[in-house]
């Protein structure tokens, strides 16, 4: 029987502690960043000069993020922790990978890039996440949590098997380890390499405050006995070698003091040697500490203490909307606000009073209260609020079991993370007629996030179900019917895509023509060309109409509701009457809204020529939606240019 090895406790040292919590400073004298071309330059520096280079770093994020926005707390929190790797590994040689990766705006600085992070997330600048094609450096792209540990894992092998002899760096924070992918790839680390370092990034936050059991395990054993002995002798140890000053610093270090029992058990059953908790701020420390990991040959985990938003104390009191904003004061960190609710605004509404009505209505989100604003339905109703943490795959299994049982589930993720529930939207959902009500906030492109984030694929990956409903609403009083037809509709399975932001439209008190399933709305009538637009892109629609009758054509102008059911009837009446039809959807083309009419009309028998307006078969780099649409010729006038010369017989 193999004995468990002894955890190695390294205690926290903060006298050489950088920039503290509070408003951000301009670092004296010259600027060190400037001199930061690469890792090599960092590895010159001295200790004292790493110390300044971080107080650089970050307030150059908090000027340059005021104005572009970005994820400026998870960058906060990394600062001490990105300098400390590059001081000691040498990437690209070594590879760190970023859970998420969306904090690593700093690892971008340290590599060559410090001179353009005033422009991350702009259009043709630097992309907010790891972009293997924008530097050797990035060692893997994602945009997503729980990749890090496995693409680190198969990097680890991949050296292995080629003999190889660079470290491999994985850092995700607590709230990955709530991600099956990362509990699955900790089960292999072991029986795969004998040389492989995790850094666990303890901060207690994802987007929002973390939940379930291992989110307690790290954070909230302050009840147990033990804990609390080993509490109370960690903060005297501080005190003794540091003086009383120390305790007050080192309360994040009593919080984790809890670890130097708990998580080596964990970590150390699935083979990984524990090192910690030690405070991610302290450079000096996390220098010293991996010198020494690099010379070892097994797999070890090293789990550091971390504040999200360190250095701004707008961030630190607000690390939600700080995890990811648009642009901000930096005096006191305030935005512009919105007066006109979003669609996220109207679904947690709507949704949050159905329930208030109806019993049986329950609400799921994986991690993103916020962002999908069942905050509010949390607030109001939180004994049927259910955040499962970053694990979307669950969420639809849970929503499953939940509707089997006669409850009426609305389970709310993001377009693009709902992907990675697909397998259970087969085989658990649709094919058991389960009445989960799919709700994809961001359906559509989603601007600045960039390819990982846009919502482009969601008709595609769901158009080909069976059983499944589909709806996308042209303005808001359409997408609060929607979402209350949906409410009462126990048939089986419903999804329904809505875009970041506002659609511009009917306002919700607006009385529109009732919800029915399968059916569309005809607006308009006419024999040259029917246009069809779909959700987001029904104004676009509306546009090239205005040209068109400019230009004395004849036009039909549908809103069709339902991707699936598609409204047959109506598209066969429209594309007989007319010379050309042109659809219009805020998806990618290949597989999409168009591609499902062209499909129906080919095997009615009709012959008219389709013409579509949508994004193209490629992933669309970041940018604002108006310059990405500009760049890739999605407007009426493109959709004028399509349509015309097949009505060149006919003017």
């Amino acid at each position: 029987m193999k004995t468990p090895k002894t955890p190695t406790t390294i205690m926290t040292s903060t006298s050489s502690e950088s920039t503290p919590p509070g408003s951000p400073t301009q670092p004296a004298g010259e600027s060190l960043l400037a001199s930061v071309n690469s890792p090599d330059d960092l590895k010159k520096l001295s200790d004292e000069e790493l110390l300044s280079l971080a107080e650089e770093v970050r307030h150059t994020l908090i000027n340059c993020l005021s104005k572009t926005g970005g994820h400026l707390g998870p960058n906060l929190g990394v600062v001490e922790l990105s300098i400390a790797l590059h001081a000691v590994f040498s990437t690209p040689i070594d590879k760190i990978l970023f859970d998420v990766s969306h904090q690593g705006y700093v690892h971008k600085m340290l590599t060559g890039r410090a001179n353009a992070i005033d422009g991350i997330r702009t259009f043709k600048g630097l992309n907010g996440y790891f972009l293997r094609t924008e530097s050797e450096h990035d060692a893997y792209g994602a945009g997503h949590a729980g990749t890090a540990l496995s693409a680190a894992l198969g990097m680890a092998a991949a050296r292995d098997l080629s003999g190889g002899d660079n470290h491999v760096i994985a850092v995700a924070g607590d709230a990955a380890f709530t991600c099956g992918p990362t509990l699955e790839a900790l089960n292999n680390i072991a029986e795969t390499t004998k040389k492989f370092i995790v850094v666990l990034n303890d901060n207690e936050w994802s987007i929002d405050k973390n939940v379930g059991a291992i989110a307690r395990y790290f954070n909230a054993l302050q009840t147990h006995s033990t804990y609390a002995t080993v509490r109370t002798t960690s903060a005297d140890f501080v005190e003794k070698i540091l003086g009383k000053a120390a305790r007050k610093i080192a309360h994040r270090v009593e919080e984790g003091a809890k670890n130097l029992i708990f998580p080596n058990v964990l970590f150390e059953k699935f083979g990984l040697r524990y090192f910690g908790p030690i405070d991610g701020h302290n450079l000096p420390l996390l220098v010293k500490t991996f010198e020494h990991l690099q010379t070892l040959n097994e797999p070890v985990v090293l789990h550091i203490i971390t504040e999200k938003g360190r250095g701004y104390q707008p961030a630190l009191d607000n690390p939600g909307k700080f995890h990811g904003l648009g642009a901000y004061k930096v005096e006191d960190g305030s935005t512009d606000t919105v007066s006109t609710p979003t669609c996220s605004d109207i679904f947690g509404r709507t949704v949050t009073d159905l329930a208030i009505d109806d019993q049986k209505i329950v609400a799921i989100t994986a991690a993103m209260p916020g962002g999908t604003k069942l905050e509010t339905f949390k607030k109001e109703l939180p004994d049927r609020y259910f955040d499962v943490g970053i694990a979307e795959e669950h969420a639809a299994l849970f929503a499953a079991g939940l509707a089997a049982e006669g409850m009426r589930p609305f389970l709310t993720i993001y377009s693009t993370f709902m992907q990675r529930a697909y397998d259970m939207i087969v085989h658990d959902i649709a094919l058991q007629n389960l009445p989960v009500r799919m709700c994809m906030d961001r359906g559509g492109l989603s601007g600045d996030d960039g390819p990982t984030h846009h919502g482009l694929f969601d008709i595609g990956y769901l158009r080909h179900i069976p059983n499944i409903i589909h709806m996308q609403p042209a303005n808001e009083a359409e997408f609060s019917a929607m979402l209350k037809w949906m409410a009462k509709y126990d048939n089986g399975p419903t999804a329904i895509r809505y875009p970041r932001g506002i659609i511009s439209g009917t306002p919700v008190d607006d009385a529109i023509a009732p919800i029915k399933l399968g059916k569309g709305e005809l607006l308009q009538k006419g024999s040259d060309v029917a246009l069809i637009g779909l959700g987001t892109f029904f104004d676009m629609a509306v546009k090239t109409k205005v040209l068109l009758e400019e230009k004395g054509f004849s036009v039909s102008l549908v809103n069709p509701r339902f991707i699936k059911p598609l409204d047959t009837e109506l598209l066969e009446k429209v594309a007989r009457s007319c010379k050309v039809v042109c659809t219009f959807e805020d998806h990618v083309l290949a597989n999409g809204f168009g591609a499902s009419c062209i499909e129906h009309l080919h095997v009615a028998g009709i012959a008219t020529r389709v013409e579509r307006i949508g994004w193209p078969d490629e992933f669309i780099e970041h940018g604002k939606p108006n310059t990405l649409q500009e760049l890739h010729e999605i407007s009426a006038e493109a959709a004028l240019d399509k349509i015309l010369p097949h009505l060149k017989n006919h003017s």
